[in-house]
């Protein structure tokens, strides 16, 4: 793992990355595992010969590794996918069209800071099954009222699906308490939490969840990669059939040097959490903070939740300062206007809009995240970048 203060070679002579939430650099030791099964390791899992179970066994070995960075139990199950999005849709729509098979309506709930994935999932059950979809409001920090998920679910009601952090703000959503309502009401749960895992300490247990989503480029692992933890018991109808793969769950040959990418990743994440980063990071997003509001005193407002967010992440808007116009001239930084989804877009992100923002607010937000190479140099070199642009746009 590459230890904080040493550069990541795709980092080395170019502007300071502060758009982690974005996506991640491939960790050195997750790029050297993966290599293997890239050159010679090339069997197919499924192969009952030599070359077949030297790739089956690294596919076993790599669900055991993702599944332990999120305490998942014994008896559950963990699905390598595609991408995140693909896990989303097969957790949302995988749950609830597997409870039709056993009823005639269903309903979901979800809440509208939620990824497009999420939401495109459940506008597809709504469109396509006539599934029943509320999509809940968030307070002004982006936090969902665990009260209004109780009031939502209904007899017909499905799945729970909120996100555990959420991409753009890090504001952390009160999972555990939306679960313990949703199972007294026989309600399934998902969160995404491709933004929280490596950060934060991600159980399944604690969280009470039935369904978890993993993101490997969140992660230090590849593009092109993802899982989903399933709990023991839990019935999912396939998005992608015509094999046997996954457990059923997943057709496709398994895309074997992703999934050992990514459980490697999980294990140096594991590795750096029991080392203290989520502190670290935190250290370093409020250092961030302190240096702009210092440079452009009065003019920098926190997004999100004060507190329950993600340690590495700071969106803010900066009076007088359109976040594009900031992102045009900053050459020597590398962040965001919002999620990576929407860039280039100059109007307010869906995600500060739903939480009150008004419009000359939301459009001079920024989105710094940081991550394993950040160092203490970097966030005050980026601070005095950024309050330069600034004073030169507005």
């Amino acid at each position: 793992m590459g230890a904080p203060g040493t550069p990541h070679p795709g980092l080395v002579g170019r502007p300071a990355y502060l758009d982690y939430n974005a996506t991640t650099p491939v960790d050195p030791a997750v790029l050297e595992a993966m290599l293997p099964y890239l050159a010679t390791e090339f069997g197919n899992p499924s192969s009952a010969h030599a070359y077949g179970a030297a790739a089956h066994d690294a596919v076993g070995r790599a669900r055991v590794q993702v599944a332990a960075l999120v305490g998942a139990p014994a008896g559950s199950s963990l699905v390598f996918t595609g991408s995140g999005s693909e896990a989303d849709a097969l957790a949302i729509c995988g749950a609830v069209l597997a409870s039709l098979r056993g009823r005639r309506w269903a309903h979901v709930i979800t809440q509208a800071t939620e990824h497009p994935a999420v939401l495109a999932a459940c506008e597809d059950l709504r469109d396509l099954h006539d599934v029943r979809v509320t999509v809940l409001p968030v307070d002004a920090t982006g936090v969902v009222d665990p009260q209004a998920v109780e009031d939502a679910i209904t007899p017909e009601t499905v799945l729970v699906s909120v996100m555990h952090a959420n991409n753009e703000t890090g504001t952390i959503q009160p999972i555990p308490e939306i679960a313990r309502i949703a199972h007294e009401r026989s309600v399934l749960v998902h969160t995404d939490a491709a933004q929280s895992v490596g950060k934060i300490t991600v159980n399944v247990a604690a969280l009470g969840v039935d369904l978890l989503t993993v993101v490997g480029h969140k992660a230090y692992a590849p593009k092109g990669v993802a899982a989903l933890y399933v709990a023991a018991g839990v019935t999912l109808r396939p998005v992608v059939g015509g094999g046997g793969q996954e457990g059923g769950l997943r057709a496709g040959s398994e895309n074997v040097p992703y999934a050992v990418g990514l459980g490697r990743a999980a294990e140096l994440a594991g590795a750096a959490l029991a080392a203290g980063e989520t502190a670290r990071l935190a250290v370093l997003r409020d250092r961030l903070h302190v240096r702009l509001d210092d440079l452009l005193p009065g003019r920098v407002h926190l997004n999100g939740h004060p507190t329950d967010r993600l340690p590495n992440t700071l969106n803010i808007s900066i009076d007088g300062a359109r976040a594009l116009s900031v992102l045009d001239r900053l050459d020597a930084v590398a962040a965001s206007a919002g999620s990576a989804c929407h860039s280039g877009q100059d109007k307010p992100s869906p995600v500060l809009t739903a939480m009150g923002l008004p419009h000359e607010r939301a459009v001079t937000a920024l989105r710094l995240s940081l991550g394993r190479w950040s160092t203490s140099a970097e966030v005050d070199q980026a601070a005095e970048h950024i309050a330069a642009v600034v004073d030169i746009t507005s």
